[in-house]
C-alpha cells in the first residue's frame, strides 16, 4: 500500500485540530495563570464553575461527534444534502441543552457551586463568575455544531483560525479587566468572565460570516436549519443518544473527580486545576488524533472500501502509540517550568507537581485508547462498544474505587488521582481486541431520497 495518500489525508487534519485544541486550551491556561496571580481563591472558584462548563462541552461534543460520524459517511458517498439535514437536527438539540443549562444555573447558582466545593469563599467567587459566563452557552453551542458540520466535510482550518482569534480577544480583555490595567476597573473573576463572553460572541459571529460568504462544500443557509427530516433524525439519534448519555456521564465523572479532590484538602482543588490545564493541553494530541481518525474512517466507510478501512486502522494505531510516548515525555519535562508561572503556595505547588508526574504516565495509555475507541471504533459506527466500556470502567470501577480511597481509606490526593485515571491504562486492552478482532465497521448511511422527509 502506498502510504503517502494516507499521510496526506491524516496529518493536515490532525495538525489543524491539535493546534486548534492547544490554542483553545491556552486561553484556559492563561486565564488560570492570570487568576492564580490575582488570587488562589479566585482560581479555585473559576475551576469549580468550569466543571459545569466541562459537562456542557461534553454534551456538545457528543452531538457534534454524532454529526461527524454519520455526516462523514455521507460525504464519502458524495451526498451533501443529508449532511445538511443532520446538521439541522444536531443544532436544534444543542440549542435546547444550552437553554436548559442556562435556566438551571440562573435559578440555582449557589446549589450548582455547592456540588464542587464546600468552601464559602471559593463558592462566592464562583457565583460571581457564573453570573456572566452562563451567557456564553448559547454562542458556544452554535459555534461547536457549525464547526462539527464543517469537520464532517474535512474542513478544519477555520476552527484553527477561530481559536487564534479567541486567544487574543480573551487574553487581551482578561489582562485589562482582571488586574485593572490601563485605568480599567479591577474586576477579578468578573473580568475573566467578560473576556470569555466577548471571545465566544466574536468567534460565533466570525464563523457565521465565514459560512455565509466563504463556505463552498455544503452551501449552508439559514433555511437549511428550518427543515426537519424524520428518517435522518431517527438515524442520527440512534447513533448519538448513547454517546450523549455517556459523554454527559463522562462530564459528570470529571466534575465528581474535582468534587472528590475538592472535599479532601483545601489545596487539592487548586493543585488539580493547575495540573489539569497543562494535562489537557498535552491531551490535545490524543483528542486531535481521535477527531482526525473519525473523519478519515467515516469517509472511507462511505466509499465502500472496507479493506482500506482496516488498513487505515492498523496504521492509525501505530501513530497513536508514538503520539502517546511523545506526549508523556513532553508533559513530564514541561511540568516544572509551567508550574513556576503560577502563584501557588509551596504545598499546592508540590501536590500539582506530583499530579503531573502521574499524568505523564497516564498520557501514554490515554493517547492509544482514546483515539482507538473514539476515532476508529466509534468513528467506524460502533458507538455502543465505547458506551458500554465507559459505563463499566468509570461507574463500576473508577468512581467507586476513588471514593473509597478518598473518604474511607483516607489515602493521599496523589493516590486518589491514580485511581481516578486508572481507566486510561486498562481500557487499552479491550480497545486493541475490538479493533483487531471485533465487528466495529458499520455502514450508517442509507440510499437517501431528499423528498422523503
Amino acid at each position: 500500500m502506498n502510504e503517502k495518500p494516507f499521510y496526506k489525508k491524516f496529518f493536515p487534519i490532525y495538525i489543524a485540530l491539535v493546534l486548534q485544541n492547544v490554542i483553545t486550551l491556552s486561553v484556559n491556561l492563561t486565564d488560570n495563570l492570570m487568576l492564580g496571580a490575582y488570587s488562589e481563591t479566585a482560581l479555585a472558584g473559576v475551576a469549580a464553575v468550569n466543571q459545569i462548563q466541562f459537562v456542557f462541552q461534553q454534551l456538545m461534543g457528543a452531538l457534534g461527534d454524532g454529526l461527524v460520524i454519520i455526516g462523514s459517511q455521507y460525504w464519502g458517498k458524495r451526498q451533501p444534502e443529508p449532511v445538511k439535514r443532520i446538521a439541522a437536527i444536531a443544532m436544534r438539540s444543542a440549542l435546547v441543552i444550552a437553554l436548559l443549562l442556562f435556566a438551571a444555573v440562573t435559578l440555582f447558582p449557589n446549589q450548582a457551586l455547592a456540588l464542587f466545593t464546600s468552601d464559602q469563599a471559593i463558592s462566592a467567587e464562583g457565583v460571581k463568575y457564573l453570573g456572566l459566563i452562563r451567557f456564553t452557552y448559547l454562542f458556544f453551542a452554535v459555534t461547536q455544531l457549525l464547526l462539527a458540520t464543517l469537520r464532517s466535510t474535512e474542513e478544519v482550518r477555520i476552527a484553527f483560525w477561530l481559536s487564534v482569534l479567541t486567544f487574543f480577544v480573551n487574553c487581551g480583555i482578561n489582562y485589562v479587566l482582571i488586574f485593572g490595567n490601563f485605568g480599567a476597573p479591577r474586576l477579578g473573576v468578573q473580568g475573566a468572565a467578560i473576556g470569555t463572553l466577548t471571545a465566544r460572541i466574536t468567534e460565533c459571529t466570525v464563523l457565521i460570516l465565514y459560512i455565509a460568504r466563504k463556505e463552498k462544500k455544503l452551501h449552508l443557509h439559514v433555511r437549511d436549519y428550518l427543515r426537519f427530516d424524520r428518517i435522518l433524525a431517527k438515524d442520527y439519534f440512534k447513533t448519538t443518544a448513547p454517546m450523549l448519555a455517556v459523554q454527559g456521564l463522562w462530564g459528570v465523572n470529571t466534575a465528581l473527580q474535582t468534587a472528590i479532590l475538592g472535599h479532601m484538602t483545601s489545596a487539592a482543588i487548586a493543585a488539580n486545576s493547575a495540573a489539569s490545564n497543562l494535562f489537557l493541553m498535552v491531551k490535545s494530541t490524543a483528542v486531535g488524533a481521535a477527531s482526525a481518525a473519525s473523519i478519515i474512517i467515516g469517509k472511507t466507510i462511505g466509499t465502500g472500501d472496507l479493506a482500506l478501512v482496516k488498513e487505515y486502522a492498523k496504521k492509525l494505531q501505530r501513530i497513536f502509540v508514538l503520539i502517546g510516548v511523545l506526549s508523556g515525555i513532553s508533559l513530564y519535562f514541561l511540568r516544572i517550568p509551567v508550574l513556576s508561572l503560577y502563584s501557588l503556595s509551596p504545598q499546592t505547588r508540590e501536590m500539582a507537581n506530583h499530579f503531573l508526574i502521574i499524568l505523564s504516565v497516564v498520557c501514554v495509555g490515554m493517547s492509544y485508547q482514546m483515539p482507538t475507541n473514539n476515532g476508529i471504533i466509534r468513528g467506524g459506527g460502533n458507538a455502543m462498544f465505547v458506551v458500554k466500556m465507559d459505563l463499566i470502567s468509570i461507574w463500576l470501577i473508577v468512581l467507586p474505587l476513588s471514593f473509597v480511597m478518598a473518604f474511607v481509606v483516607k489515602a493521599s490526593p496523589e493516590v486518589v488521582v491514580c485511581c481516578l485515571n486508572a481507566d486510561q491504562i486498562f481500557k487499552c486492552v479491550p480497545a486493541f481486541l475490538e479493533v483487531h478482532y471485533g465487528n466495529w465497521i458499520r455502514k450508517l448511511t442509507r440510499d437517501y431520497d431528499s423528498d422523503s422527509t
